[in-house]
């Protein structure tokens, strides 16, 4: 869906009618009016709102752990994190955190020098944990989570640890 400006509506048809519009799904209609309804809704401007001060203090979190965040912190809901200055790759990262219960996506970052399959960054988001009712006070936690299988990647006392504490964490905030 392509929500835009007025002014540009007519142009944008163009471009999208007949040619590369998909037909119309009942279940993607309806999804996306059950989306519009919860954003019409006053608590989800909140919500938004939580999700980026969590995005901030993870970033802050990362940022203090000695980790660079490519775009030096965050004005939305993710962050990309050279993993590369401290000698891993974003798939090994990915992959070590992965053991210790915490999913993260590898990811390409500006000027990056490896391939897309390898990558020296990942890619940390806020939404599901937001939507947990986390705050940034979790998000200080989780950073160091991060940043201690990060800084010993091999280390598996290290990852089960971690992996331990992040499953105490998160049964504090179950999925509504």
């Amino acid at each position: 869906m392509i929500l835009c400006r007025e002014k540009f509506a007519a142009d944008l048809d163009k471009q999208v009618f007949p040619g590369i519009q998909g037909g119309p799904l009942m279940h993607i209609i309806a999804a996306k009016a059950i989306c519009f309804g919860e954003a019409l809704q006053p608590s989800f401007a909140d919500y938004a709102k939580q999700i980026v001060a969590n995005a901030r203090a993870l970033a802050k979190g990362m940022m203090d752990a000695g980790f660079r965040i490519c775009s030096s912190g965050t004005d939305n809901h993710l962050m990309l994190v050279d993993v590369g200055a401290a000698g891993l790759s974003g798939k090994d990262a990915a992959v070590a955190l992965d053991r210790a219960n915490i999913t993260v996506n590898k990811n390409t970052i500006p000027f990056d020098t490896k391939s897309a399959f390898v990558t020296s960054g990942i890619r940390l988001g806020t939404p599901a944990l937001t939507t947990r009712g986390m705050k940034e006070k979790e998000m200080a936690r989780i950073a160091g989570f991060i940043s201690r299988v990060l800084n010993d990647p091999q280390n598996e006392s290290v990852i089960e640890a971690v992996g331990k504490e992040v499953v105490e964490l998160t049964a504090n905030f179950r999925v509504p």
